[in-house]
């Protein structure tokens, strides 16, 4: 199947599913990021006005929300900014009465916030949260559990980097975005494959079973290892048999 092609299996995936759940739409975190936006679009595709986008902030770069709306104007899709900074900062404050945080636990709880605002308005909107991690996040568990790593539907997590850019290109996803480096903007300079330590290019690769340096499939693989708790069911004791 070409890719062309499984973009309108998604299409259908996501005019099935509401229909299938009775939801009244799709609510979707668009950060300024490729994968976000080629699920906006993908959705909006599918559904229309049934599309309710949310632009996050917390503590995040400028450029971050100002290419964010410059796609939703462009495809003229509805959204909503919220600033979640204060409440940031006023949970840290009050979570390091007892104990200082990482900076990874700080990160985390950015991510963990914008996924507790996006079901709060998927609620009051009896509309289902949609997922932007692809292939190469899922694999590698690029994501944060309870984070973005929640959603109701992961409409992109069958493809690869390379061809979540090819089809964003394709449907029209605003310049910027597509120049923008990976990044989940979470600190100042923050990259995707700085903070992974292995190029998209050679995870597409390995998933699709093309020579990679040994280096490469050594860290992929570890990675896949490690993060397999974000894949797995939340683990239970046996079932408890009565008498």
């Amino acid at each position: 199947m070409k890719l062309q092609q499984y973009a309108e299996v998604i299409v259908q995936f996501l005019k099935d599913k509401l229909i299938e759940t009775k939801m009244q739409g799709y609510v979707l975190g668009v950060s300024g990021g490729i994968d976000s936006a080629l699920v906006a679009l993908l959705a909006k595709k599918a559904v229309g006005d049934k599309l309710f986008c949310l632009i996050l902030p917390c503590e995040s770069h400028p450029s971050d929300a100002k290419d964010a709306i410059e796609l939703l104007k462009t495809h003229h899709i509805n959204y909503q900014i919220i600033d979640l900074s204060s409440a940031y900062h006023a949970l840290v404050k009050e979570t390091e009465q007892n104990e200082e945080l990482s900076n990874l636990a700080k990160s985390n709880i950015k991510v963990r916030l914008r996924m507790v605002t996006l079901y709060a308005i998927a609620q009051n909107r009896h509309s289902l949260v949609l997922g932007t991690d692809n292939w190469d996040e899922s694999y590698i568990g690029y994501f944060t559990k309870y984070g973005d790593g929640a959603a109701d539907l992961l409409p992109i997590v069958e493809l690869t980097k390379e061809e979540v850019f090819i089809l964003a290109s394709d449907l029209g996803v605003t310049e910027a975005i597509l120049k923008r480096k990976p990044s989940a903007g979470l600190y100042v300079n923050q990259t995707d494959e700085d903070e992974i330590g292995v190029s998209y290019k050679e995870i597409d690769n390995y998933l699709l079973g093309i020579e990679v340096s040994k280096e490469s499939k050594e860290r992929i693989e570890y990675l896949h290892r490690a993060s397999q708790h974000k894949r797995d069911p939340i683990p239970r004791p046996s079932k408890f048999i009565r008498d």
